[in-house]
């Protein structure tokens, strides 16, 4: 059959593609193309091979295995070729693979099969002769690896030294190094707090791993490896099925995947691979399909191979984990706490099986980093059921007015202010007490023990009240026409006592304290002491608002420094805040007690630190550590020899042992009351 110059051109335009992706994963370890966009390019290739045999050429992509070694390794010749295996994209593909083995075999009976994860990570001979470690190889080229022996050596899942005896004298083994997911995101987050560079993938960081010089760099990586089969062997025998060698491999001491297991006929493949899919993401590293050979050695022989994969194997793939798409746009969502995150709106692209057209961005500093702009083709990849991420950029395919993402100045949801803290990464809208985004968790901790203290208005209730419209703002809480029995009793859960002790509970919290109203504020980083500390020093609400953008009077206050003070400031002039202030202290009838600020009032406790353990009957321990603070005292919670007093009630547990050995003076109730003069 005659070739058309249309198929010679796109053949060899193919070629090229797929020889430069090659060398580029294989080689350099910098993909430009996610596997399943490789997978297309090759599957064109052979159809096109497949139409026109007389394409075929003795280096075509089809006929060979990845690329060719890298420079600075010694090169090792593979004794049995290190070949890769077909795929299968659906079930059908593995029923007609089933289907040639037996007509291959000229067999009706079902044949057993031995079928495993697919590991995501870099195959790896062992050599190793009178049962000790000589050599390690990459797979290369398929007939020419690279020796990485130096590097293996450094994985303590690899024996130096096979256990037992009667392995034979030459044992080549195959298998798949890898990373584990939990390594991997830890040394990520190590290298991100150091500046570095940081790896796309455990596949990505375990290869440039095993291919450094100097291996002290790979023992610092937390490589393992999974052995799945054998090369050579000489000087001694195996059993006959790839099942048992598995095991007697595990016996010698070789680390082998617990998942393997031995299924019958096509419809056991099948099973196997829905199964291993529905717990591919509780495994501890990334697999990406699952391989199904035949489990007889005898059987395996007959079968044979083509020439760049064997007959009696199959890797069936999973659905795509990472697609390239383009990037329409990018929108800001303002989460719970007020953080702003980027995401990408997407050309729509199928990843994993699901239609993606949103992909988060993660945050300002992540989007700078991978420089993503508006109309970027990018890398989108989608694990578990995680919203997708976009994972790079193909910055050979930007255009010329591809626009930068700048971080908004004004939140998306509320209009209020967009501050981002210096040297962080999270920008957050200001408006915590109105943004909408924020609503529930920002009343959530105003109404909790150490806010305002509100009884019976847990979390559950919280999300109903706003969800049915009658809470906006914490000062909707105090408002008697949207909070009152009538209003509370038709709730899930409620009843009308229970409304009734809800309703006085919220009258009780109107009396509160100017340190505990600051801190139910929930303004970035004013916890406890920093909210006590603000009220000792202003004395009043309103003179800590009308001192609020004097960055010198704040910064005054101890523990206050510049990044504290920020928040206070860009919370304070937000007019949605002080709209909620004005009415929880206004019409909602709320009474901030204010400090009165003396510099001739006693300090008694002043210098002293106190613990307070177990159960006091008068008053809680909160309670008691606002009485010792309001004296000057500090409050700490373990025991140490700088601790001044042990203040203990019933029940006190280890803390009132350690403070005994210490040395520690001890306080019982009554006389830790004697101490605050009240008897």
């Amino acid at each position: 059959m005659s070739v058309p110059d249309k198929a010679r051109r796109q053949a060899k335009a193919l070629r090229e593609q797929i020889d430069q992706h090659n060398y580029r994963y294989h080689v350099l370890d910098e993909p430009q193309i996610p596997d399943a966009e490789y997978d297309r390019l090759f599957r064109q290739l052979l159809k096109l091979e497949e139409q026109y045999p007389d394409l075929v050429t003795a280096d075509s992509p089809t006929q060979r295995v990845g690329g060719e070694p890298l420079p600075g390794f010694a090169q090792v010749p593979h004794a049995v070729p290190m070949l890769s295996l077909d795929n299968a994209f659906s079930a059908e593909d593995i029923i007609a693979f089933d289907r040639r083995v037996r007509e291959r075999l000229e067999s009706e009976d079902e044949v057993a099969y031995a079928v495993e994860p697919k590991l995501d990570g870099m195959a790896i001979s062992l050599r190793y002769e009178q049962g000790q470690f000589v050599q390690a190889a990459t797979r290369g080229d398929g007939r020419t690896g690279e020796d990485v022996s130096h590097n293996v050596k450094t994985i303590p899942a690899v024996p130096m030294r096979l256990h037992g005896g009667g392995f034979p004298k030459v044992l080549e083994v195959r298998g798949e190094v890898y990373m584990p997911l939990a390594g991997f995101d830890a040394m990520n987050a190590a290298a991100r707090k150091a500046g570095e560079k940081t790896f796309a993938n455990p596949r990505n960081a375990t290869a440039g791993s095993l291919r450094q010089l100097d291996p002290r760099v790979a023992a610092r990586r937390p490589l393992t490896m999974f052995v799945y089969g054998v090369g050579e062997v000489s000087g001694g025998e195996l059993p006959a099925t790839h099942s048992e060698t598995l095991q007697r491999l595990a016996e010698w001491g070789l680390r082998v995947c617990p998942e393997n297991q031995v299924v019958v006929g096509a419809t056991g493949c099948i099973d196997y691979f829905e199964r291993i899919g529905e717990r591919r993401h509780a495994l501890a590293y990334e697999i990406d399909g699952v391989v199904c050979k035949v489990d007889d050695y005898a059987l395996q022989r007959e079968l044979g191979f083509v020439s760049r994969a064997p007959r009696w194997a199959i890797a069936s793939k999973f659905p795509a984990q990472e697609e390239l798409t383009v990037i329409k746009g990018v929108d800001w969502q303002v989460g719970r706490t007020g953080a702003l995150t980027p995401v990408a709106r997407l050309e729509p692209v199928n990843v994993g099986g699901v239609t993606v057209s949103n992909a988060t961005l993660h945050n300002i500093d992540e989007l700078e980093r991978k420089d993503v702009r508006i109309g970027d083709t990018v890398s989108v990849r989608r694990a578990g059921d995680v919203i997708p991420e976009v994972v790079s950029v193909l910055k050979a395919r930007r255009q010329n007015n591809a626009a930068p993402v700048r971080l908004p100045r004004r939140c998306p949801v509320c209009k209020s202010e967009v501050s981002r803290a210096e040297g962080e990464a999270v920008a957050r809208c200001s408006a915590g007490l109105y943004c909408e985004a924020q609503r529930k968790e920002a009343l959530k901790h105003f109404v909790s023990r150490k806010a305002m203290d509100i009884d019976g208005l847990g979390s559950k209730l919280i999300e109903q009240l706003v969800d049915e419209g009658l809470v906006r703002t914490p000062a909707d809480l105090f408002n008697a026409q949207r909070i009152n029995v009538e209003s509370l009793a038709g709730l899930e859960r409620m009843a009308e006592k229970s409304a009734s002790n809800l309703v006085a509970a919220i009258d009780a919290s109107r009396d509160v304290s100017l340190s505990r109203f600051l801190f139910a504020l929930g303004i970035r980083e004013v916890g406890e002491a920093t909210a006590e500390n603000l009220a000792n020093h202003f004395g009043s609400l309103e003179a800590l608002i009308s001192s609020s953008d004097d960055m010198e009077a704040l910064e005054r206050v101890p523990d206050v420094g510049p990044i504290v003070a920020e928040h206070i400031r860009a919370f304070f002039s937000e007019e949605h805040n002080l709209q909620v202030l004005d009415q929880l202290t206004g019409p909602q009838g709320v009474r901030v007690r204010s400090v009165e600020i003396a510099d001739d009032i006693e300090q008694e406790f002043a210098g002293i630190t106190f613990v307070v353990t177990g159960t006091l009957a008068s008053m809680t321990r909160d309670q008691a550590k606002a009485e010792i603070k309001q004296k000057g005292g500090k409050v700490s919670g373990s025991v140490s020899a700088k601790t001044g007093y042990l203040v203990y009630g019933e029940k006190a547990g280890s803390k009132l042992d350690k403070a005994r050995q210490l040395g520690v003076e001890l306080l019982n109730e009554d006389e830790f009351l004697n101490k605050l003069g009240r008897r």
